[in-house]
Formats: structure tokens, sequence, C-alpha cells
């Protein structure tokens, strides 16, 4: 361990209480705002979803008191990283108060939140998902892979999938995805993409938490839905060849954990 100064740490200090200042005046907006919906909803999915670009700017906050200290002391602050894991967490659920946290359920089903917020363009979408994908990233990166958090992540990461792919109106990005022409088919395609690589590595974190440390059905029955999610992206584009394969890998899935419990049962 580095040995620290009373200079590097009061270096440290004082860097870290100008964040939290900033931090704190984060917080108030956010404590007025709610206020502000309590006492008028009227175009609250607009707002929770202005609450939820905040929350991404407090963890960004919260992360650069670790690299602070990283930088300074020579070791990592584990209360700042733990608070900016709780502001993404916060961050996830106001999307999720907007568009669901289903994971798989058809398309006509998030329709009607989707209307509720028809004025957020594509390109804005995306960029909110990209900078939250990549703060739980540099989240991850900075606890470690040994970290206690190691399995909870699966779980952030499958919440984040799953909202990511609900902030899109799929039917319209159908069109576009397949459209060039279109001005916004670069941001579609990639966002397409980006959705269905995520819900392919939350159905694999989550197959993974079950062979490697719960052996819970509940878990493998998650890595299953998000199969079966990624399956729907794959037949709405028409992708009828990927579409069969996450078929017969669900059904494989799905035979193990079956076969799995009997052998518990047994046991």
């Amino acid at each position: 361990m580095a040995n620290i100064t009373s200079e590097n740490r009061a270096d440290f200090a004082k860097k870290a209480e100008a964040i939290k200042k900033e931090i704190n005046a984060c917080q108030e907006k956010e404590k007025n705002m709610l206020a502000a919906i309590r006492k008028d909803n009227s175009g609250v999915e607009y707002k929770k979803i202005t609450l939820a670009e905040e929350m991404i700017y407090i963890s960004t906050l919260y992360l650069s008191i670790n690299t602070h200290s990283l930088q300074i002391l020579e070791t990592k602050n584990n209360e700042a990283l733990d608070q900016a894991r709780k502001t993404i967490y916060k961050s996830i659920i106001y999307i999720e108060e907007v568009v669901s946290n289903v994971v798989d359920c058809p398309y006509s089903e998030i329709t009607p939140r989707l209307e509720k917020i028809s004025n957020i363009p594509i390109e804005k979408r995306f960029y909110l998902v990209r900078k939250l994908g990549l703060l739980i990233d540099l989240l991850a990166n900075a606890l470690g892979d040994n970290s206690k958090w190691k399995w909870s992540f699966v779980e952030l990461r499958a919440r984040f999938a799953a909202v990511a792919k609900n902030f899109v109106d799929m039917k319209q990005a159908c069109k576009d995805y397949f459209e060039p022409s279109s001005p916004v088919y670069d941001t579609t395609v990639l966002f397409v993409r980006l959705i269905r690589k995520l819900l392919d590595k939350s159905s694999m974190e989550y197959r993974d938490k079950y062979e490697l440390s719960t052996r819970s059905e509940a878990d493998m029955q998650i890595a299953i839905n998000f199969l079966i999610a990624l399956r729907r992206v794959a037949m709405v584009l028409g992708d009828s060849d990927e579409s069969e394969e996450i078929r017969k890998k669900a059904l494989v899935w799905k035979t193990k954990m079956e076969a799995d419990q009997k052998q518990q049962k047994r046991s």
C-alpha cells in the first residue's frame, strides 16, 4: 500500500470536496423535480428521462472522485464507487418507470409507453443508452473482476439491456433499418445492433450465473427470457435463420434446466 502523506490527503480532500458540492447541487435538482412531479405530473415521462440523465452525470462525478483517489492516494475509493453503483441503478429505474423493465413482451405492449416520449429523437435515445452502458463498464472496471459485486452486475447489465430494448419503437426502427435513405438509418442500425448485443450478453451472463454460482431455476429462466427477447428482434427484422438458432438454443437451455431440477430433487 502506498505511503499516504498528509499533503496527499489534503490534496485529495480538496478535490473531492469540490466534486461533492456539485453532487449535492445535482441531488437538490433531483429533489426539486420530484417535488414538481408530485404537484403536476404532466409530461412526467420526459421529466423522468431528464432525471435519468442527471443520475448518469452524478455517477460520473462519483467515478471522478475514485479517479482522484487512485491518482493521489493510489487506492480505490470504495465509498464513491458504491455511490456510483447506486446512482446508476437510479438512472435505470427512472427509465424503467417510463418504458417498463419487461424483458420479453410483444412490442404492442410497449407502444403506448413510447408514444408518451415520441418527441425524443432516436439519436438522443441512442446517446443516452451509450452513455449509460459506458458508465456501467467504467464502474465494473474500477471495481475489478474480483469485486463482491461481480454477480450483481449481471442483474445491473440485464436491467440496462431491457430498458435499452424498450426505449426503441421497434416497428419504426424496423422500417428505418432497411431504408438507407432514412435520415436516422445509421443511428437505427447501430442502436438495433447494440440491443441485440446487450440481450445476447445478458442471456449468457445469467446462464453463467446459474452454472457457476446459484443453480437457481429463476436465473436460468431469466437467461431464457433474454433469448426469447433476442429472438423477437430477429423475427421483426426478418432474420429467420437467426430466429431459428435462438429458438433451438432456448429449447436446449430449458431442457437442461428441467433436467437439473429433477436431479436436484432426487439428490
